[in-house]
């Protein structure tokens, strides 16, 4: 079956943060993500992976001011340099915590912003970091992100993201396939994952509506996480889902997986 991280940023939420790595070996977990790590110190966050035998696959490159609703900066041309600068402290935080890849979020298209000029920005954004992170030894990855959780986020779809991958011809790019933000935007789950395979280097899940647990909305991930294996996806699915209840409650399904 697959390899599941825990996302920190969305379990185990009545912890402070720095005992969420705890709380995830506890329940099973050996691997976690999270947004950002960078309001932490890079030595603090690696000695808790330590201690607690536990890998860091994935975490998000600096987003602009997250908490005034910015979600990425890639695509706005007026940030070029801040958003060069943001590649180089990924590469800092990701080599300190031996982190293999990291998402690039590409932003929202702000007002005055026209589609075409946010897309000549992003691809050459994106050609730079993958060459980069190439050279650090860390992949690259892009998500696409529903626009009825994210209204205006620029990037949404699968094909769209391949498309770009086309654009900036780097061999270090590849797409972050969100199961949640997949079905709400095109569905058609297990022949996208199948078709664009070869380009998905990280998965993550929650289940629709309500972005819960697996078995609580409409997706079938019994059969789901069976073709996943049956077409060879070697990845990690990171858990980025709100528990229904709490999270250790609402891990039955991790557990029957686990057996």
């Amino acid at each position: 079956m697959p390899k599941f991280a825990a996302n920190l940023s969305m379990l185990f939420t009545e912890l402070p943060f720095m005992e969420r790595f705890a709380a995830a070996k506890a329940a099973g977990f050996q691997a976690v993500e999270y947004l950002f790590p960078y309001a932490y110190d890079k030595n603090e966050l690696a000695q808790a992976l330590k201690a607690h035998g536990l890998k860091q696959v994935l975490h998000n490159m600096p987003p602009g001011d997250w908490d005034a609703g910015e979600r990425g900066m890639a695509c706005h041309p007026e940030r070029i340099e801040e958003f060069r600068a943001g590649v180089d402290k990924t590469i800092e935080y990701a080599t300190a915590l031996g982190c293999p890849q990291v998402n690039c979020l590409a932003g929202k298209l702000i007002p005055g912003l026209s589609r075409e000029l946010a897309h000549q920005t992003l691809v050459p954004n994106l050609k730079y970091a993958a060459e980069k992170l190439k050279a650090a030894g860390i992949k690259l990855l892009m998500e696409p992100i529903n626009h009825f959780d994210m209204p205006g986020f620029f990037l949404n779809y699968t094909a769209q993201a391949s498309a770009i991958i086309d654009e900036v011809g780097s061999d270090n790019l590849f797409i972050q396939y969100d199961i949640y933000h997949a079905q709400r935007m095109e569905g058609e789950l297990a022949a996208t994952a199948q078709k664009y395979l070869a380009r998905i280097a990280h998965m993550q899940l929650a289940d629709n509506p309500g972005r819960n647990e697996p078995g609580t909305g409409e997706i079938n991930y019994d059969f789901l996480f069976k073709h996943l294996d049956a077409i060879g996806y070697q990845g990690w699915i990171g858990c980025e889902y709100k528990p229904k209840t709490t999270t250790v409650e609402g891990l039955g399904w991790f557990k029957a997986l686990s057996r």
